[in-house]
Parts: C-alpha cells; structure tokens; sequence
C-alpha cells in the first residue's frame, strides 16, 4: 500500500470511524465511567462485529462442564450464551469494579474477581479448562507477561478464544471512545499484532485452530447509510476492523 494512500486511510480512521477525544483515560478508569451506560449502546458498529465473531467462534468450542475464564468480562455480554451452553463454572476477571458490578446486577450468582496485574498470582495453576477474552487484549500493555500466565492458569488440555479491534486499525490511529457528557474519552490501547499473539501461544504449546477477521463490507453497510456516510463506506470498504482466534493446547492428561 502506498505512503500517500497509508496517510489518508489514518486520517480517515481518526477523523470519521472514531470520534477524536477530549482525553485518553487508562482502562480501569475509563470503563468506570462507561459501565453506566455500556449495555445501552444501539448501532455499535464494534459490539455488533464482535458478537458476530465470538459467536461463531464459541459454536466449536468445548464449554459443556468446563471451568471457564472471561478475562476482560466487562459487563457479561456473552455470558448468557456461554452459560446456555452450560459449563461448570463461568468466572469473570476485570480491571474495572463497575463494570463488575453491573454483570453482577445481571447474574447475581457471578463469581468474579478485579484484576489488578497480569500475574493472576491468587488463582492457582491449571485451574480453568477454557480462557475467553474479548475485546480487552489491546489494554493490556505486557501482552507476553499476560498471556503467559493465561497459559499458566489453564489446564494441559485447554482453549483459548481471544476476539479484539484489528491491530492495522489500532495502528492507523483507531481509538475505542465513547461519549460522557458533553465530550468523548478514550480508552488507552496498545498494538499487539496477531502474529505476536500465536507466537507467545504458539510457544506455550497451543495450537492455532480457526482465525475470523471481518472487514468493512456489504455485513455492515447499514451503519454507513444511517449516517449518511455511503461515499465513506465505498472508499474504505474490505479494510479490516476486528478479529477472533481459537487456539487449543495438548493432549495431556488434565
């Protein structure tokens, strides 16, 4: 792809697919904030992809009485379809408290922790048959100390399914925002390409078993034609705007 071509693709990601901020906040605060309103977003181009992408990543994974992480749960958004495919136990991590609280407010008998490093050091090892983290890798700065204790706190025979904004958006300038009063606040990401993340799985002995990438296309024309911006869709259409990866490890004895 050429310079000049690179230089307009940024500015357009910064200028129209995201809103410029007025400040940029570190995960945890951030997401305070948004849990107020999170789960009354209508026409979230993003949440809408990544329900697509998990979906259909969560239809071959084995959950059924499984012990199942949610790092990065948020507020529980893909709970009710994990949880519907019964597992034997469904714990959520976080960094924020209030989005903790509201996935509580929905599943009173949650069981979840507030992460507050990479390092997982309360729960022992091999302690979970499968690991879900969606939309979250990108906050986590040491992506490589994360992933490996990841790897430490599931089992021998384990899967891993991680969904996130595409790294070429993050690096084009793309921010996840939302609106809080009269302004827009940013949440801190860090671009970590999906090369970096199979070979830190790849070397803890798991295997890549299926990759979705979902791009800009006719799927999502219609939020480009309610905001009457179709001459946008048509010069930015197949760039890549999200991801999911399904890796599975050994088979060991648990």
């Amino acid at each position: 792809m050429s310079s000049p071509v690179i230089a307009t693709l940024k500015n357009y990601v910064k200028q129209h697919l995201f809103p410029s901020a007025i400040k940029e906040k570190d995960s945890v605060e951030a997401y305070d904030i948004w849990s107020k309103n999170y789960d009354e977003q209508p026409d979230n181009l993003m949440l809408d992809l990544d329900e697509a992408v998990f979906t259909k990543l969560l239809a071959n994974l084995p959950v059924q009485n499984k012990k199942v992480a949610d790092i990065g749960c948020g507020t529980g958004r893909h709970w009710q379809k994990i949880l519907n495919l019964r597992p034997a136990k469904l714990t959520g991590f976080d960094v924020s408290s209030g989005m903790l609280r509201r996935l509580e407010q929905k599943f009173p008998q949650a069981q979840t922790y507030q992460i507050t490093d990479n390092l997982f050091k309360d729960i022992p090892s091999k302690s979970y048959d499968t690991i879900v983290s969606t939309l979250t890798v990108a906050h986590i700065k040491n992506i490589e100390e994360a992933l490996k204790a990841w790897c430490r706190i599931i089992k021998n025979t384990g899967d891993i399914v991680i969904t996130d904004f595409h790294p070429s958006t993050l690096a084009y300038g793309g921010k996840r925002t939302f609106k809080h009063d009269n302004s827009f606040i940013a949440v801190q990401n860090f671009v970590h390409l999906t090369s970096t993340i199979k070979e830190i799985l790849l070397n803890h002995n798991f295997r890549l078993i299926a990759q979705e990438e979902m791009k800009i296309d006719e799927s999502v024309k219609h939020y480009y034609e309610k905001q009457k911006a179709l001459h946008v869709y048509e010069s930015y259409k197949d760039f890549p705007i999200i991801y999911g990866m399904h890796f599975g490890r050994g088979n060991d004895t648990k």
